[in-house]
């Protein structure tokens, strides 16, 4: 969404001396499955990719009438992972390249899969599926329970109840869901915290950002903590008054046709969204991921859901480690090796904003055992190149 300059302030603004430039494309809203599928196969032959926790092997034979793509469908529904007909294609390309098999279209009864290639992209779909349950088991509680109120205002309460009152089912709510995303986001409370101590967000609207966020988050099937880490990258973590003169606000709402601010309804006057809050900002950012057409796919991985900001069209590349056709120059952190003369990967965005996040929030803020660390470990690996000097 963003082309210009990032507003990072280490942007390097010079061209990019001696090297091609790639060719222009039109912006296009296509979308293409979560990048944690990709990198599987060349992962598996050098062993980068080895699942953490769950070093089990997972195989299964080959039966009459059975397709690559049916197996995969049948194999994550029995670890109570439901997955898209797109999903489980890319999938099946995965599982045929880490079995050597040339022609996804050709398996015999009989042969035996190897379908540990699998295993990343199963605990990423159960992290976002238990995501969604624990919050909406959550929200249920919440309004189900009676809020805590003193004692002198018990009639009060017991009326406003029975009336079924929704301001207060809002605030058991919001204390329900204070107790359960505390545990869970870190990366996202800390950005919060940090915007509020930078003035970004009042203090009293901290719950309700972490809400929202937590809302769009269950919506578009992507974790809370990779929003925080996009923001960083975008706007220092949630200023809604980031600007670099064509992109404004908290994801970098660009002006022009088609772009970030028409899609969030600003198409005429794109600036005048400075003027509205962190919370009026996130409603945009709804609108412009339903334009985009991101809840209709997922889990969503960190790169897509990065591309899906910056330049959705280049959604369309799925290898780990070819250049992206992303127009303009972008910050040092996106480019192979931090140096921007060299091209944006998929496998440098995830690694420039890991890196990102962890530089201005002061602590290494990676997550718990995770399936999000080892995954960005898997596409470093992927991603050495020697740097360039």
């Amino acid at each position: 969404m963003r082309l210009d300059p990032s507003y990072n302030p280490q942007v390097n603004t010079t061209d990019a001396p001696g090297m091609p430039k790639l060719p222009r494309s039109q912006l296009a809203y296509a979308r293409t499955a979560p990048a944690f599928t990709r990198a599987m196969a060349s992962a598996n032959q050098t062993g980068a990719l080895a699942p953490e926790g769950n070093t089990a092997a997972w195989s299964t034979s080959v039966r009459s009438g059975q397709t690559l793509t049916g197996i995969v469908r049948e194999q994550m529904a029995s670890r109570g992972v439901n997955i898209s007909n797109n999903e489980a294609m890319r999938l099946a390309q995965t599982v045929a390249r880490s079995n050597n098999i040339s022609n996804a279209d050709m398996i015999h009864p009989g042969q035996k899969l190897n379908l540990d290639g699998l295993n990343f992209s199963l605990q990423q779909a159960q992290a976002v599926n238990q995501a969604i349950a624990a919050n909406k088991a959550a929200a249920a509680a919440a309004a189900a329970a009676p809020a805590v109120t003193p004692a002198a205002n018990v009639n009060t309460l017991n009326t406003n109840t029975a009336m079924g009152n929704p301001a207060l089912a809002g605030t058991a709510q919001v204390q329900l869901l204070t107790r359960s995303d505390r545990s869970g986001h870190v990366v996202l409370e800390k950005t919060i915290d940090r915007a509020i101590e930078k003035g970004f967000i009042p203090a009293q609207d901290k719950q309700a950002v972490m809400n929202k966020i937590v809302q769009l988050s269950q919506e578009h099937r992507f974790a809370p903590d990779d929003f925080a880490r996009l923001t960083l990258m975008e706007s220092d973590g949630m200023n809604p008054k980031a600007s670099n003169s064509r992109c404004h606000g908290i994801i970098q709402f660009c002006d022009g046709p088609d772009r970030g601010a028409a899609s969030a309804g600003f198409g005429a006057n794109p600036k005048a969204i400075l003027s509205h809050s962190v919370l009026k900002q996130l409603d945009m950012v709804g609108k412009y991921f339903d334009d985009t057409g991101l809840k209709n796919y997922g889990p969503v991985g960190l790169d897509d859901l990065y591309l899906t900001v910056l330049t959705p069209a280049a959604r369309n590349e799925t290898r780990p480690n070819v250049a992206l056709n992303i127009q303009g120059q972008q910050a040092a952190y996106l480019h192979v090796n931090r140096d921007t003369r060299a091209p944006i990967t998929r496998n440098s965005i995830l690694a420039g904003l890991h890196q990102n996040a962890n530089e201005r929030l002061g602590t290494d803020v990676a997550q718990r055992p995770s399936v999000q660390a080892a995954r960005l470990s898997a596409y470093a690996a992927q991603a050495a190149v020697s740097e360039v000097r």
